[in-house]
């Protein structure tokens, strides 16, 4: 409890009456999503909170239409505590809705790509018999083609059973839902590296006080009021936003799909301070229209690495504005990397937030020495909760210099041993993207009859007649070790990335000597 005063003191809600509201939200919801979204309504009523290309609604309306859709789940569809609810749709007023009412009736929320495959979605039918499926129209054919015999309804829909229309749902106008817990939110991890994984995070809110109070610090948060939620909200990086805001009292813009001309009107239109993107999505708004974005403040980048030319590309056309988060679907946030951060070093993920514990372990789970490269092993309260023992290992090696900012050195399936070396892709494509004609790089291990393994480079050129792959090569020698050299050099057009804007290495796996990607 004295964490919890804590955090009401740093976001300016330690007074009498707002922590009424919030032992008054406690007693009337229980413990859920719809707890916080009911202290932000007492507090801040009226106030503009949600707009969507759909409808602008208030901390209250968006509570009201909340709770009605959670009565009208309950009375027409016997959702009830301990159900379990899929949804599977992308950023909309609807899903927001569905998320607070599903989570007040104590069901489990179960979040869906939007861009999942049909043999994947008919996996999770067939794994989990959902008692409900929220989802968009135009994913329609996934879903009647799918082995889903158990009720659903659309996001939107004029006509069919849709959220849109439950909303018209006329109960007992007296009828109070019953105080609920337990729920849980359930995430899958985006599999691009082998299998997706299923992640359930607990929605208790004494969990997440540490990377609450990580954010709203180091990002700064309180000086802002309005923030666009770019990144999809059914990723957990862009739930944990839209979850971190309603408290503050502050103002969520989001849209179905990203386009970059379109985002730019947006967060000039709207005069937008803070955003959510992957690295992709801010490439793209640099390249459309710099001018659109300055009243931009805080750029919280994620998912994804941050190429050292995006950094100063937007140092210089937005100055110190943006920051890199590092976390996982497993163990939520964990590193902060703030503006000072990136200009001492563009390849950092910042400092570690309190309240984890860190190890950086060698292969033989024995901890390396400052400076020495390992797995980075992750303990906190905000980790997943179907974990088999309190430590996550995360996949991820890194070590930390020492000045306590951390590094990536790529994921452990990435490194190769090449003639008896470790040789890690990640350092070698942040030289690559260095070059002044290069956009992007990707970098993977082959096999080789010699030295076992040694590494292939895909480069994406600014124009491929600019640039040779012998001058490449000539230019690595001076900046690469030579067990770091790439064996071979292939020129695309693209490189892969997935719908969450990370590097689909198992894409680049399949690319053969024809160049599918070319």
């Amino acid at each position: 409890m004295f964490r919890l005063l804590y955090v009401l003191y740093k976001i300016k809600c330690i007074s009498p009456i707002s922590l009424y509201y919030l032992v008054t939200s406690f007693s009337t919801c229980g413990v859920n999503l719809m707890t916080l979204l009911n202290f932000a309504a007492r507090k801040y009523s009226n106030q503009s909170f949600l707009v969507s290309e759909e409808e602008t609604l208030s901390y209250k309306q968006l509570l009201d239409s909340s709770s009605k859709l959670a009565i009208a789940l309950k009375e027409k569809l016997g959702i009830q505590s301990g159900n379990k609810v899929a949804i599977m749709c992308k950023n909309h007023a609807s899903l927001v809705k569905s998320i607070f009412a599903v989570s007040r009736l104590g069901a489990d929320v179960y979040f869906i790509n939007t861009e999942i495959s049909k043999s994947k979605f008919n996996e999770l039918i067939q794994q989990h018999h959902f008692h409900l499926l929220i989802y968009d129209s135009e994913l329609g054919s996934i879903v009647d083609q799918s082995n889903n015999l158990n009720p659903k309804v659309l996001s939107y829909h004029s006509e069919l059973p849709a959220i849109n229309n439950h909303l018209l749902f006329k109960g007992d106008e007296n009828y109070k839902l019953p105080r609920a817990s337990g729920g849980k939110i359930v995430l899958h991890t985006s599999g691009t590296t082998g299998s997706s994984k299923e992640i359930v995070h607990s929605p208790s809110l004494f969990n997440y006080l540490n990377p609450f109070i990580a954010l709203i610090t180091r990002l700064k948060i309180l000086k802002y009021n309005k923030a666009y939620i770019a990144t999809p909200i059914y990723h957990g990086y862009g739930i944990a936003i839209l979850l971190l805001f309603i408290p503050l009292g502050k103002q969520i813009i989001i849209r179905r799909n990203f386009n970059a001309q379109s985002a730019s009107y947006l967060i000039k239109e709207h005069r937008i301070e803070v955003i959510t993107v992957v690295p992709t999505m801010l490439q793209r708004l640099l390249d459309t229209n710099a001018k659109d974005l300055k009243s931009l403040r805080c750029i919280a980048s994620g998912g994804a690495k941050l190429p050292k030319k995006l950094i100063d590309d937007t140092l210089h056309s937005l100055g110190k504005v943006l920051y890199n988060l590092y976390g996982s679907t497993e163990a939520g946030l964990n590193f902060i990397a703030t503006p000072y951060d990136l200009m001492h070093s563009s390849t950092t993920i910042g400092r570690k937030i309190n309240g984890m514990d860190l190890r950086v372990l060698d292969r033989h789970m024995n901890e390396v020495k400052l400076g020495g490269v390992g797995q980075l092993c992750i303990k906190n309260e905000w980790s997943m909760s179907n974990k088999e023992t309190s430590w996550i290992q995360t996949g991820d090696l890194g070590y930390q210099d020492e000045h306590g900012l951390f590094y990536l050195s790529g994921r452990i399936d990435d490194m190769i041993i090449s003639g008896g070396v470790n040789v890690y892709p990640i350092e070698v494509e942040h030289i690559l993207m260095s070059h002044p004609e290069i956009i992007d790089a990707a970098v993977i291990g082959i096999e080789d009859e010699v030295f076992g393994q040694r590494l292939k480079a895909f480069i994406q050129p600014k124009s491929v007649s600019l640039i040779t792959n012998q001058e490449i090569e000539l230019w690595l020698r001076t900046r690469l070790s030579k067990f770091q050299l790439p064996k071979e050099i292939e020129v695309v057009k693209e490189l892969p990335y997935t719908s969450l804007g990370k590097l689909d290495r198992k894409q680049l796996y399949k690319v053969n000597s024809k160049n599918e990607f070319s």
